[in-house]
């Protein structure tokens, strides 16, 4: 268990007086690596919640830059970092909040070719990309590198968020073995999102991957919350493994990552 200073004691005394946490729980946690795909929406509440909560190594990847429209949601970003890579942001912000947290910024489009060596060493992904592709993508890689993935997802007033473990449950090819056609499924840059429904969300997928990193209490695995902010009400489907699951049934057919063509008239890149 690692030895906290004063100052570490006072600032997760909080979690150390949880039983189900303590010292040792909190040791675990500064020990720990979570990668965020993603500085945007989702990714702004989670990376702020998992920095507070004490996480050691934070890896944000994210290319964009800041713009006005993004801080409508995008908590992580001032009106002065207009203009600004998100992961600089994002990195200056979690570092503020965190001394104890190393932020580690990856500036580049996730592809077949580098995800896997990014993910390569990280506990947790948290996926909160806006677009098809890159869902399909980190699905894959996490099966392949049996990583769990904390994947949210928001539109309008409504949002859900599950947990893909590999072997332990349903990954997203058992929901959506394909991805649509182009054009069928409107983005949050075309359809609009509620401000605060991302704070919502990453918060949950926040506490999830604290959760898979403490091994306690029970996960979204095999589950899929459902928030409508509108009527304020949450809703949990129960998810099943599809044994003809192209990617980890039990007759798989995909071997190797796809990089797919855009879908929902937005760029592989774009993020809540």
């Amino acid at each position: 268990m690692i030895k906290f200073s004063p100052e570490q004691v006072r600032r997760y005394s909080r979690h150390i007086i949880l039983p189900e946490v303590g010292g040792k729980g909190q040791s675990k946690l500064l020990a720990s690596k979570v990668l965020l795909v993603g500085a945007g929406g989702l990714g702004s509440p989670a990376a702020l919640y998992l920095a507070a909560a004490g996480v050691g190594q934070i890896g944000v990847i994210d290319f964009d830059v800041v713009d006005d429209s993004n801080l409508q949601r995008q908590i992580l970003h001032r009106t002065e970092d207009v203009g600004r890579l998100k992961i600089d942001s994002a990195r200056d912000a979690i570092r503020s909040l965190n001394p104890d947290v190393e932020v580690v910024g990856y500036k580049t489009r996730l592809a077949s070719d580098n995800i896997l060596e990014i993910i390569e060493g990280y506990d947790v992904i948290v996926d909160g990309c806006d677009n098809f592709p890159t869902r399909y993508l980190i699905n894959d890689a996490c099966v392949m590198r049996n990583i769990p993935n904390v994947h949210g997802s928001i539109f309008r007033f409504e949002g859900q968020v599950t947990v893909f473990k590999p072997f332990d449950g349903p990954c997203y090819r058992c929901l959506y073995p394909e991805p649509p056609p182009p054009g069928v499924v409107p983005s949050c840059q075309e359809g609009g999102v509620l401000g605060v429904l991302p704070g919502i969300v990453g918060s949950i997928q926040a506490a999830e991957a604290i959760k898979l990193l403490l091994g306690i209490g029970d996960t979204l695995v095999g589950r899929l919350l459902l928030f409508d902010a509108l009527a304020m009400e949450f809703h949990v489907v129960k998810l099943r493994k599809d044994p003809g699951c192209p990617m980890c049934g039990e007759r798989r057919t995909i071997f190797e990552l796809i990089d797919y063509e855009q879908f929902c008239g937005v760029g592989s890149e774009t993020l809540s």
